[in-house]
């Protein structure tokens, strides 16, 4: 994403200060994504401000950090520390998805060529993530091999979610001729309502990835975020298509 720059220049203080006044909606978004990782992509969209850096930039770190972490779980080793250096790698990756976009709005606003490189870094790592898992448990886990198929479900599953959630917002915007911009969206979601949805939280399966040392345990783990998310994408695809149906009414 990129934009142009806000004048006078900012200080590290200052630029935190204007992006708490530019954030997004948190209507919709799990509570890991509001609470932690937004907050955490503001410092460091801040500390992005002061260095220099562009949004493309920031998310090509972002990409670097993930990126590496997906080549540790597909061919590593599984171990307590390798794990745990996963699962740090996955968070600072996601803290700096949520930071370019909030750069690029600290910055003057982003453009279709940054937006289109977040989400296609986004997309290729939906893709990547759950084959690497399957790459992990078919090398270094003592499964049945009927288990296997839990990530390549997670993969379709959040491939559908991820292409839905795009088309949707896509079209919302196309009938209200709204263009996309830092305020996108409409309102909030509660606390409760964060927390429920908490289990399909991105966030929260980056931290479950410190557990890819214990078979037993992250295979449980990751097995019921698969079941959430599919549980929440068939309760969400009819409700969007009713909601579209109405709009095109």
């Amino acid at each position: 994403m990129t934009g142009q720059e806000a004048t006078p220049r900012l200080d590290y203080r200052a630029a935190e200060v204007e992006l708490r006044s530019r954030q997004k909606t948190s209507k919709g978004a799990p509570a890991y994504s509001r609470f932690v990782n937004r907050p955490a992509g503001r410092r460091l969209a801040a500390l992005a401000y002061v260095a220099g850096l562009t949004p493309n930039q920031v998310t090509v770190l972002s990409a670097l950090f993930t990126y590496t972490a997906l080549g540790l779980i597909a061919l590593g080793p599984s171990r307590l520390a390798s794990s745990v250096a996963i699962s740090v790698l996955l968070l600072v990756g996601y803290a700096l998805d949520a930071a370019d976009g909030q750069l690029a709005r600290l910055r003057g606003g982003g453009s279709p060529a940054g937006e289109w490189l977040d989400h296609v870094v986004d997309a290729i790592k939906i893709a990547l993530l759950h084959l690497a898992v399957f790459l992990h448990w078919y090398r270094h886990y003592d499964l049945d091999e009927r288990l296997l198929l839990i990530p390549l479900g997670y993969l379709v599953v959040q491939s559908v979610f991820f292409f839905a959630t795009m088309l949707t917002d896509a079209l919302r915007r196309s009938h209200r001729g709204i263009s996309r911009n830092f305020m996108a969206g409409e309102g909030k979601s509660s606390v409760l309502y964060s927390l429920l949805v908490l289990p399909t939280d991105y966030g929260l399966l980056c931290l479950a990835f410190s557990l890819l040392w214990w078979q037993t345990g992250f295979v449980v783990l990751y097995g019921a975020f698969a079941a959430a998310a599919a549980g929440f994408l068939l309760l969400a695809l009819p409700k969007w298509y009713l909601e579209l149906r109405k709009l095109g009414s």
